[in-house]
């Protein structure tokens, strides 16, 4: 059976890329392109969204690049205010802002904690704050955060405020889930495990002697033998904002190889 998300508007939070690649965002974005939804690309790096809106609109679908910090509540008024101009709705919420920031409670500073709260919490509030009433008043409308295996467990790295946060996030999607559940709203979370995208080079490599022995180490923690892919999350995203999931609310969705059915 095919999904089809023709004439819905989906903001994707987080649609660029940190590097050269797939990340989780952009391929997410292009993804419900495919599926005929109409995207907005918020990033707070500019060329970042513009690029994955140039791809969108190479393939024949319908994108609006926005720049927006997803820390800062006007800043995502005004991408939300951006979106409901150019097309009139907001159907799919697509929240996938997030960074690692590595250390425990003795070697983070405060600022360092507050940053990654900020990034990978407060911006899933931010951009429910200001979407929710949009789907309210239109009677429907779909919320997928961007979680972690890290959420439910420690995977190896030192980073404890990406811990809480994420675990965090999770308790958010299912008081989003419940208390909206009766005005059409769906909130669920896609929860990646070990993935092959380019944040881990940028963030993540540097916990290891090279990246060769990175890839090794990540492809042997899983189950399958291989880390997943953005595009592993970009379908289930898919899957969750379409009506073939209309009865699934309040589920943080592991997309992990298996590892989460496993002792570490």
């Amino acid at each position: 059976m095919d999904i089809s998300l023709k004439g819905r508007t989906a903001l994707v939070c987080g649609a660029g890329s940190v590097s050269e690649g797939w990340g989780n965002g952009k391929a997410t974005a292009v993804a419900l392109a495919r599926a005929g939804a109409y995207v907005v690309a918020v990033d707070i790096n500019l060329t970042a969204a513009q690029e994955t809106a140039a791809l969108i609109v190479a393939e024949g679908g319908e994108c609006l690049a926005v720049q927006a910090d997803a820390t800062n509540s006007s800043s995502v008024e005004n991408a939300v205010c951006a979106a409901l101009a150019k097309f009139g709705s907001i159907d799919i919420l697509q929240n996938v802002v997030g960074t690692t920031v590595m250390g425990g409670p003795v070697e983070l500073s405060e600022e360092q904690w507050q940053k990654a709260i900020d990034i990978n919490l407060k911006s899933a509030f931010l951009t429910c704050k200001h979407v929710l009433p949009v789907m309210v008043r239109q009677g429907r409308g779909v919320i997928t955060n961007t979680s972690s295996l890290a959420s439910i467990r420690y995977v190896g790295y030192p980073y404890t405020s990406y811990y809480a946060a994420k675990g965090g996030l999770n308790q958010l999607t299912q008081a989003v889930a419940l208390q909206y559940a009766k005005q059409g709203v769906r909130c669920n979370a896609v929860m990646p495990g070990v993935m092959n995208t380019p944040l881990i080079f940028d963030q993540i490599s540097s916990q290891y002697e090279s990246k060769e022995e990175m890839i090794r180490a990540r492809d042997a923690v899983c189950p399958m033998g291989r880390m997943g892919t953005a595009w592993d999350i970009a379908h289930a995203s898919v899957f969750l904002a379409s009506d073939l999931a209309q009865y699934i609310t309040g589920v943080v969705l592991p997309v992990d190889g298996g590892i989460s059915c496993r002792s570490m």
